[in-house]
């Protein structure tokens, strides 16, 4: 059971019990600038090595294409993916679309929780 501390979200709180049950990757998306986001369902997390991807499952405060959600500097939205292979050790987390400017971000280093924090431009 978690237990929520005094900073943390709600989210954060429903996502690490998803990690711990059902063996989930979760990313959290730091916003770099004003912008507007959505995530494609076309991303995926890419391990090195093998090139296996971890299909995303859901998102949390960002809109799904076509529609968009304005972020300023400092918020996050949230990625749940499927879980990464045990032998996997470092992966991409790539949005993999049919125009420029999809998310990419690279060499990101598997840790024991499987919940990460990476910065989006």
């Amino acid at each position: 059971m978690s237990i929520k501390s005094s900073n943390q979200t709600e989210t954060e709180v429903a996502t690490e019990t998803m990690v711990a049950e059902e063996g989930q990757t979760i990313v959290h998306c730091v916003c770099n600038q004003d912008a507007y986001y959505r995530i494609w369902p076309s991303t995926f997390l890419i391990e090195h090595g093998t090139g296996k991807e971890a299909r995303l499952i859901t998102a949390f405060n960002v809109s799904f294409y076509p529609q968009w959600t304005p972020k300023s500097p400092g918020q996050k939205f949230t990625l749940i993916f499927e879980g990464l292979s045990k032998n996997c050790v470092v992966f991409d987390l790539r949005e993999i679309i049919p125009q420029e400017g999809g998310f990419e971000v690279n060499a990101i280093v598997r840790n024991e929780t499987d919940v990460y924090t990476v910065w989006i431009d």
